[in-house]
């Protein structure tokens, strides 16, 4: 890409209300970012917006330079370098930012998380199964947080190793691995979906964890209670047709009831580096087969007031599939996918998992 259209896609990407979905399907209606950054306003309004107005562009020549300044790079999703199993979410990040070797996070890549206030037993468990599975050309990626997520770094740092966060790439959390970030960034592999200087909010978590589990062939859990981020990791890895792994432990350590959840759920017990490394072994074929860079969204399609209406009378505050959308309208998928563009332009629609959305309040 030129710099202009570089400069084009952060400037689309940053713009206020354009998710992943929305970017990808606004560059194939358009042909190009630029292009679509000026229909944004009409498209906004069409539905009923506020005035939109785009990300500045004082703003992305700030955000470059800081990038540059700290060693940081972009990968764009159409390009030969981003991650492969990453790129087939419909949500998949436009653009990733990133420090090391982009490379790792194309290879084989198991992702392992747990607890924060993780046991003993379990940082060893975890750092011995990172270790082996380097040892197996198996590259390990987690959160880089406290407890399990350190634990499986640390063993896997030797051979490989790929740290999502959840803030800016110049952001240390928790404040304890700087050292280990630093080690990561050098060594490994650090991604950021978030511009620099931004800092970690409970918002940017989950968007962090679909990385973490799209990047990866599976998911390994470790030590997690119930309702905790590393069971929406695994229920993402699941949702996205990857491998989920669970390692038991005992009933009476609450830090085991959602490792044990998951088992009882469908998850595949496993307990050691062989077993993990023999279940992604058919994705591991798929890996090496696919193509370097993925393609965008289909084309897209205008629709008139008449069919926008339509949609906007099926939308409710509950999540609604959108292929029920479609057959509901009785519209062509190009031209709902339109109208839900707008509508998320102009603030009035949420996406969910699974491709649903929703009208906001």
């Amino acid at each position: 890409m030129t710099d202009s259209e570089t400069f084009d896609r952060l400037r689309l990407i940053r713009s206020p209300n354009v998710g992943p979905i929305s970017y990808r399907q606004l560059v194939a209606r358009f042909g190009s970012a630029g292009k679509a950054l000026e229909a944004l306003p009409d498209l906004a309004a069409r539905v009923g917006g506020r005035k939109f107005t785009a990300a500045s562009p004082a703003a992305i020549e700030h955000e470059i330079g800081r990038l540059e300044q700290i060693g940081g790079r972009y990968a764009f999703i159409d390009d030969g370098d981003y991650p492969v199993h990453l790129g087939e979410l419909e949500n998949a990040p436009p653009v990733l930012t990133y420090k090391g070797d982009i490379g790792l996070a194309r290879r084989v890549n198991v992702a392992m998380v747990g607890a924060r206030n993780a046991s003993a037993a379990g940082c060893r468990m975890a750092r011995t199964i990172a270790q082996e599975l380097g040892e197996r050309d198996v590259i390990v990626t987690s959160g880089l947080a406290r407890g399990i997520d350190a634990a499986a770094h640390l063993g896997a740092l030797a051979t490989g190793t790929v740290a999502v966060i959840a803030g800016g790439l110049d952001i240390v959390y928790p404040p304890e691995h700087a050292e280990l970030q630093a080690r990561i960034a050098a060594e490994g592999l650090l991604i950021a979906e978030m511009p620099p200087g931004i800092e970690p909010r409970a918002r940017h978590f989950p968007y962090r964890n679909r990385i973490i589990a799209g990047v990866s062939a599976g998911t390994v859990v470790v030590e997690a209670i119930p309702k905790s981020g590393s069971l929406i990791t695994a229920r993402l890895a699941g949702e996205a047709g990857r491998e989920v792994m669970a390692i038991p432990g005992s009933p009476l350590d609450p830090r085991s009831r959602g490792c044990n959840q998951l088992i009882r759920e469908g998850a595949t017990l496993v307990q050691d580096a062989a077993e993990i490394a023999e279940l992604i072994a058919p994705l591991d074929q798929r890996v090496r087969s696919k193509p370097a860079a993925q393609p965008l969204f289909d084309f897209i399609a205008e629709a008139g007031d008449g069919e926008r209406q339509a949609i906007v009378e099926l939308l409710s505050p509950n999540f609604a599939a959108v292929d029920e959308l479609v057959r509901l309208s009785g519209m062509p998928s190009a031209q709902v996918q339109m109208v839900l563009v707008e509508l998320e332009l102009a603030g009035r629609l949420e996406r969910g998992a699974g491709a649903r959305v929703r009208l906001t309040a």
